[in-house]
């Protein structure tokens, strides 16, 4: 009963839906009020019908009821209840759930918090939203039903990818589809700035919170899935330009253009024709990649770890979305742009000229990135050959242009607006970059050794590291008045501002510990017997072999590794090689020593060769990753950077009120 009470709710949200996707817009344009303030209610009740399946479907997986095909598939009685709840999302129709959730959350959030939006923008932004909401329930109800039953029930399931049984990997999902589909409410208020064909400063303050939000849940969505395939799947790596990653690096580069573009209409009414155009573009742009990264991982093109379905016909309904979504936004953009007046003249040393660059550059390594992960699959399809692109052309193509932008990164916070003094902005970088370079060049003779780009690398990281902590002294006047004085600035500086220094921060951190992991690591792999002793960065390990441990739902060869240092006992790992009968399936789960300096991190498998395994040993893979942490801790700061920002009054949704401008302010689009 409660599966078919879940259905029935899904086919009500699509009621409210339509509903919503016609009479809101329909009241804008003819003043009727009523109409527009719909819109409100169907938003509301639309989160009510669709959070009422998604409790259904997470019931029926936390009592295994195994007379719905969705928990057969991907559940087991025996799994830990953790997983049971995780099971929810970790299918192609529970994801897809989650997906219409979330973006009924945000629709709900612009009808409940959007008061200071005007009743007509308003109402287009929610008709635009309910619009992408009655593609995708369509899509649900009619190609992927997460409530069809079985007959008769199987008296157990076939359980969940054990790779997806991860406290990691349970949270990676939710955090993920918070920023992918968050970039929705900013596509559809964008939409709705070009159907209304007025735009002006206020559209940037409206969006703000809305892109910031995204932008904070799909960082640390990112970067929980990269610390999960870190740990999880036992290569020692924390990227590997797979698609489905890619798919979801793209509307993160977009959308970090989308938020600076955000702030500096918001902050230069006076240049806003430009940057609005930009924004909005950039805002369709976001979440057209979302959209394509849905495409790609449901069509079937790809065979992946993350990659939930393989039906061309699923994929050929997502590509139709894709292209009335992608195709009419985008005419409707190129129809109104040339209307808009032209303006927002500055100096080519300016800060508005260092944040064009900045965005110019996250979009070209965007379409490095698309390029990348398209390519293979469109060559397949038109020849039929199988390639792959991999780190050697993305690490070429991609990280020069990132070394460019963190030097932008750092220059823009100390140029003017509009016209910037070059001979004050050489005064106050001259002392950051001698730092930068002392930093690089203690590394090259502490380090001995290298690769050159590594230390490059170094330098950016380190001019940004210190660029922003200058710029924050600056600010509050550090050294240059008392203490007391410098503090009670820092506690009048906008909690943005701070927010601004952090996440820059964070940057720098994370830039650091990619270099530290990846120009510098030891790896050792060995077939090794009982008492074999490799040694590895200092360390002196030795194995004194596995044994079989009984998990929950799995059965596992628990390697023992005692860790020495100068005869001294550091620590012993047990990294395990799991077994699940049911799924039929194996993991490794890797055992890991983690300090600020540098991870030990030790896997083991079963030798490739069959002579060496009758001899009773194992495959050790070893590696010592230096730096490594500073990875998630750089996560972490750009993340708190993120929500300091959105804590700031002036940019909480529903605080920020449309400022009283000359009629002239507006840029008219028609």
């Amino acid at each position: 009963m409660v599966p078919e009470i879940g259905h029935f709710a899904l086919a009500l949200a699509l009621a409210l839906a339509l509903v919503q996707s016609v009479l809101p817009i329909a009241g804008a344009s003819r003043g009727n009020t009523v109409w527009m303030k719909s819109a409100q209610a169907t938003a509301l009740g639309q989160v009510l019908f669709v959070s009422i399946a998604f409790a259904a479907l997470m019931q029926a997986f936390i009592v295994s009821d195994f007379t719905v095909r969705n928990v057969v598939e991907n559940s087991h009685s025996l799994k830990p209840m953790l997983y049971k709840v995780a099971g929810t999302w970790g299918s192609h129709e529970g994801s897809l759930l989650l997906w219409i959730l979330i973006l009924a959350v945000f629709g709900a959030g612009v009808a409940w918090f959007g008061s200071n939006i005007p009743a007509e923008t308003k109402a287009r932004t929610l008709s635009v939203q309910a619009w992408i909401s009655v593609g995708f329930l369509t899509f649900l109800l009619l190609t992927s039903n997460p409530f069809d039953r079985v007959f008769p029930p199987p008296l157990d399931g076939n359980d969940l990818n054990p790779l997806l049984q991860d406290m990691g990997l349970a949270m990676h999902p939710p955090l993920l589809y918070f920023g992918y589909v968050g970039f929705s409410i900013v596509f559809s208020f964008a939409v709705a700035a070009l159907l209304e064909g007025r735009v002006d400063p206020a559209w940037a303050r409206w969006v703000r919170p809305w892109t910031l939000a995204a932008w904070v849940s799909l960082t640390a969505g990112i970067a929980l899935g990269s610390w999960w395939a870190y740990y999880e799947l036992g290569w020692g790596g924390w990227w590997f330009w797979d698609p489905v990653e890619n798919v979801s690096f793209m509307p993160w580069l977009l959308g970090t253009a989308l938020l600076h573009s955000a702030i500096v209409t918001e902050k230069r009414d006076a240049f806003k024709s430009w940057t609005i155009l930009l924004a909005i573009l950039l805002a369709i742009l976001t979440f057209s990649l979302s959209l394509l990264g849905t495409f790609i991982v449901r069509s079937g093109l790809l065979t992946s770890v993350h990659a939930f379905a393989v039906d061309p016909e699923r994929g050929l309904y997502i590509l139709g979305l894709l292209a009335v979504s992608i195709g009419g936004s985008l005419a409707l953009y190129a129809w109104r742009a040339p209307e808009m007046e032209p303006g927002g003249l500055f100096r080519p040393i300016s800060r508005e000229a260092g944040l064009l660059v900045n965005n110019l550059i996250l979009a070209a390594a965007t379409g490095t990135v698309l390029f990348g992960t398209l390519y293979p699959l469109i060559l397949e399809a038109v020849t039929g050959d199988k390639i792959s692109v991999g780190p050697p052309f993305f690490n070429a193509a991609f990280i020069p242009m990132m070394l460019a932008l963190v030097v932008f990164m750092g220059l823009g916070p100390f140029l003017s607006w509009k016209r910037a003094d070059i001979a004050g902005l050489l005064d106050r970088i001259r002392f950051v970059a001698v730092l930068a370079v002392i930093a690089a060049s203690a590394a090259w003779y502490l380090l001995n050794g290298g690769p050159i780009m590594a230390y490059l690398a170094i330098l950016g990281a380190a001019w940004l590291l210190f660029a922003t902590l200058r710029e924050w002294a600056l600010r509050i006047r550090l050294f240059e008045v008392s203490l007391a004085e410098s503090a009670r600035r820092a506690r009048n500086l906008p909690r943005a501002s701070h927010g601004m220094t952090l996440a820059h921060a964070g940057v720098a951190v994370l830039m650091m510990g990619m270099i530290g992991s990846t120009g510098w690591k030891s790896e050792e792999i060995v077939f090794a017997a009982p008492g074999t002793e490799v040694t590895i960065a200092g360390f002196d390990i030795t194995f004194e072999g596995a044994a079989k441990v009984q998990g929950p739902n799995y059965i596992a060869d628990r390697g023992t590794l005692v860790v020495r240092r100068d005869g001294e006992l550091v620590t012993t790992l047990f990294p395990e090689r799991r077994y699940y009968p049911v799924a039929e399936s194996q993991t490794t789960e890797s055992a890991i020593r983690s300090t600020l300096a540098g991870d030990l991190y030790t896997s083991i498998a079963t030798p490739a060769s069959d002579q060496v395994n009758n001899a009773g040993a194992w495959t050790l893979r070893i590696l010592y990753e230096p730096l490594v942490n500073l990875i998630w801790i750089g996560s972490i700061l750009l993340v708190i950077g993120g929500c300091l920002s959105l804590s700031d009054r002036r940019l909480r949704v529903g605080a920020p009120r449309r400022a009283k401008q000359p009629a002239s302010d507006a840029v008219p689009a028609e």
